[in-house]
């Protein structure tokens, strides 16, 4: 089982930037691909983005692709989300997961969902 907390969630101006984190523990020693989720109230739940274990491939969606980057650092089990250029659309709750990509899709281990972190971004 691998316990995730992301951080760096908060109030940012459009067109702005803002780093998110998530930091992994217990199993991470597995070869996870780490994935970027968010959610807005009363809508479902969106893949932003995801990279595989080593690093070398990213998946991004449409919405986010060039303007987001993820990254991890598996020395310290950490897993980023830079995000640039921020639109009023990017306002949600952000989660973090580990999983796999498979199929053109990201499939998360678990369907457990906490509160992530906000982003909001303001005109």
């Amino acid at each position: 089982q691998v316990q995730l907390v992301e951080s760096g969630g908060g109030l940012v101006q459009a067109g702005g930037s803002l780093r998110l984190s998530c930091a992994a523990s217990g199993r991470t020693g597995s070869s996870y691909t780490m994935g970027w989720f968010r959610q807005v109230p009363g809508k479902e739940r969106e893949f932003v983005a995801a990279i595989s274990w080593s690093g070398d491939r990213t998946y991004y969606s449409d919405s986010v692709k060039g303007r987001f980057i993820i990254s991890r650092d598996s020395a310290k089990n950490m897993v980023y989300l830079q995000m640039n250029s921020v639109k009023l659309e990017d306002t949600a709750a952000y989660h973090c997961k580990a999983g796999f990509y498979y199929s053109g899709t990201y499939h998360p281990l678990d369907d457990v969902w906490g509160q992530g972190t906000q982003v909001t971004v303001s005109p």
